[in-house]
């Protein structure tokens, strides 16, 4: 399993990505986080949820088994949630095995969102990598049967349909600086994006698919982006079809995300 990344991925841009309401900012290496205005705490599902759901530009929220907040304590004002990170159930049950070879899927998590605002106690360059390390903490003091922790990080840039760039290419720096191993790329993909230059996920196209639990929250997911309205007689896999013939989802080949991991198994 790969330990090193391409060259041409580690020549990429150090720079640490700051989030709020859905758009995407970038902040400069070398600044320093004040830890003295921070706590991290275990946060309730319903607060992750609307943080990740403002602030992320996926506007999605994934199967979380654990939640951490960054409460930030400014000087002067109120305390707010300067942070999330979630760690989730992975797509599939083969991912923690293919990722920490010999570790079970239950006592594995995907961090599956990590968020921090661009504040100006929150938006400095090394916040992340400290916010990680006491999630972390908190996570296996909470949930003392996980021995495992996978990430994934997009290498390829994204841009909607106008052709105006919405997502930058990302090599996992602050994991790496956080002491994640990587772990090679995952499989090659067709994804399929909206018009904002988003991923229509797979978990939401299969439950509309299936008719699973959730497939009305996954169908105003889509209605949202601007998806046309779906017949009144046409079944969610006839609209799904109608929306690529149409251009709304377009389809793009994609070689398969960087993975990390912290293994924590002795």
């Amino acid at each position: 399993m790969p330990t090193q990344l391409p060259l041409a991925l580690e020549a990429a841009t150090t720079q640490c990505q700051r989030w709020i309401n859905r758009k995407v900012r970038y902040r400069p290496p070398g600044e320093v986080f004040n830890s003295s205005c921070a706590e991290v705490v275990a946060i309730a599902e319903n607060d992750a949820r609307a943080f990740v759901e403002e602030n992320h530009y996926s506007h999605s929220y994934p199967a979380a088994r654990f939640r951490v907040g960054l409460m930030v304590k400014p000087r002067f004002g109120r305390e707010y949630l300067g942070g999330v990170a979630v760690y989730s159930v992975p797509m599939t049950q083969s991912v923690i095995p293919a990722v920490l070879p010999g570790l079970a899927p239950a006592h594995g998590v995907e961090l599956g969102r990590l968020i921090l605002l661009d504040t100006p106690e929150v938006g400095v360059s090394n916040a992340e990598s400290w916010f990680i390390a006491r999630a972390h903490r908190l996570l296996r003091q909470t949930l003392p049967e996980i021995q495992g922790v996978v990430a994934y990080c997009d290498p390829i840039e994204r841009r909607d349909a106008t052709g105006q760039l919405v997502k930058r290419s990302h090599t996992g720096v602050i994991y790496r600086a956080s002491g994640c191993q990587y772990r090679g790329v995952g499989s090659p993909r067709t994804l399929l994006l909206t018009p904002d230059g988003q991923i229509a996920s797979e978990r939401t196209l299969s439950k509309l698919r299936t008719g699973d639990q959730g497939r009305e929250y996954a169908e105003a997911q889509l209605r949202e982006r601007g998806a046309p309205p779906r017949g009144l007689h046409e079944t969610p896999t006839a609209w799904l079809i109608r929306l690529r013939e149409t251009g709304f989802l377009r389809p793009i080949r994609h070689p398969g995300n960087l993975r990390f991991a912290w293994d924590w198994r002795k």
